[in-house]
C-alpha cells in the first residue's frame, strides 16, 4: 500500500470502515468518528472496585488490571523473576478478588505465567492485553515478524483462541502512524478475523497520545497517569487534557503508572490521593498496577473502595 493511501487508511479509519456512513434520520448522517464515539457504551457507576467497565463497543474489563510489566525488558518482569509458585499464586489471588483485566507484553515475557495462572478459568471470564514490541534491543532477537506472524506466538503462550487487546507498544512521538501502517493495518485485518477483539498503541509521549486521539484506528490506548507526575510523560494537566481528548474520541484509556512505578511505595498517603485522582478522572476507563505481594493487592482495593464510596456520598 503506499503511502497516501496509507494516511487515507488512517484518516478514515478501516476499523469502522473507509468511507462507511450510517443514516440515523433522512437529514442526518454520521461519520465514522461520530460512530466510533457511539459504539462505546458509557461506563456505570459502581462503588465495586472490580466492577466491570467498558474499553471499546465490543471489549470490557475489570476496572483495576494486574500489570505484568514492572521493570519489564527483555522478556523478564518483577512477576517473571520471582519464584514461579508465588507469581502463579499471586495472579490467582488477583483473580479470585475480582481483578480480571491481566496487562502483559512480548517485552515482559508474561504469556506464560499469565496463562499457567487462568488455568482452567472461564475465558470470558477475564480480559487479555498484549504488546507488540518493534524497537530496537529489549527482545532477545532481532526479527520483528509482523503482527500476523506474532499473534500465533501470543496465542499458543497464552493457551486461547483470541486476545482482548492487541497493541503497538511504547510509541514516543507522534509519526507512529505513519512509521506502523502495515503493521495497523494486518491488526486491523487480525480483528476483522476475530484474532483480536481491539488494537491500539500504548504512549510514552504525549505527542504519540495526540495521534492516538485523531485517528480512527486506535481502540485502547495506555497513557502514564497520576497525581504526581511520577514516571509521566509531562506535566499532568497537559497529560489529563490530551488523555481527555482520546477518549471523547471514543478510545478506550487504561491508565498505568497510578503507583508512580513504585515511586509511592513508602507513602500510603501518595497511593491514596493518587487512586484517588485517577478514580475521579472522566477520561480514565481503567488501569494497571504492578503487584509484587498480596498485601499490595488488598490496600489498592481498599484505597480504591474508599474512594468510590466517598464519590457516591459526594454525589447525592
Amino acid at each position: 500500500m503506499t503511502d497516501m493511501k496509507r494516511r487515507d487508511f488512517l484518516k478514515t479509519g478501516a476499523a469502522i470502515g473507509a468511507g462507511t456512513l450510517a443514516v440515523t434520520s433522512p437529514l442526518k448522517a454520521q461519520t465514522p468518528a461520530e460512530l466510533k464515539k457511539q459504539s462505546k457504551p458509557k461506563k456505570p457507576f459502581s462503588t465495586d472496585p472490580c466492577a466491570v467497565v467498558p474499553l471499546t463497543g465490543k471489549v470490557s474489563c475489570t476496572r483495576i488490571g494486574f500489570g505484568t510489566g514492572m521493570r519489564g525488558y527483555n522478556r523478564e518482569s518483577n512477576i517473571v523473576r520471582m519464584e514461579e509458585e508465588k507469581a502463579v499464586s499471586l495472579l490467582r489471588y488477583a483473580y479470585d478478588k475480582g481483578i480480571r483485566l491481566f496487562d502483559m507484553a512480548d517485552l515482559y515475557g508474561s504469556h506464560p505465567l499469565v496463562a499457567k495462572a487462568l488455568e482452567g478459568k472461564p475465558r470470558d471470564s477475564y480480559t487479555l492485553v498484549s504488546k507488540l514490541w518493534y524497537h530496537d534491543g529489549g527482545l532477545p532477537e532481532q526479527e520483528r515478524p509482523d503482527p500476523d506472524v506474532t499473534i500465533k506466538r501470543f496465542l499458543r503462550e497464552c493457551k486461547v483462541d483470541y486476545l482482548d487487546v492487541l497493541q503497538i507498544h511504547c510509541m514516543m512521538n507522534g509519526d507512529w502512524a505513519g512509521q506502523f501502517g502495515k503493521q495497523m493495518e494486518i491488526m486491523e485485518r487480525l480483528k476483522q478475523e476475530g484474532l483480536i477483539r481491539a488494537h491500539g498503541v500504548s504512549c510514552h509521549a504525549n505527542t504519540a497520545l495526540g495521534v492516538a486521539a485523531k485517528t480512527l484506528w486506535a481502540d485502547v490506548v495506555h497513557v502514564r497517569i497520576n497525581h504526581d507526575g511520577a514516571r509521566m510523560d509531562g506535566e499532568v494537566e497537559g497529560v489529563v487534557k490530551v488523555t481527555r481528548a482520546c477518549h471523547e474520541s471514543g478510545v478506550g484509556v487504561i491508565g498505568m503508572k497510578i503507583i508512580g512505578e513504585g515511586t509511592f511505595g513508602e507513602d500510603p498517603e501518595k497511593r491514596k490521593k493518587s487512586v484517588d485522582f485517577v478514580l475521579n478522572l472522566d477520561c480514565v476507563d481503567a488501569f494497571v498496577v504492578g503487584f509484587d505481594e498480596k498485601e499490595h493487592i488488598d490496600e489498592l482495593l481498599t484505597n480504591v473502595k474508599a474512594s468510590l464510596e466517598t464519590m457516591a456520598k459526594n454525589s447525592v
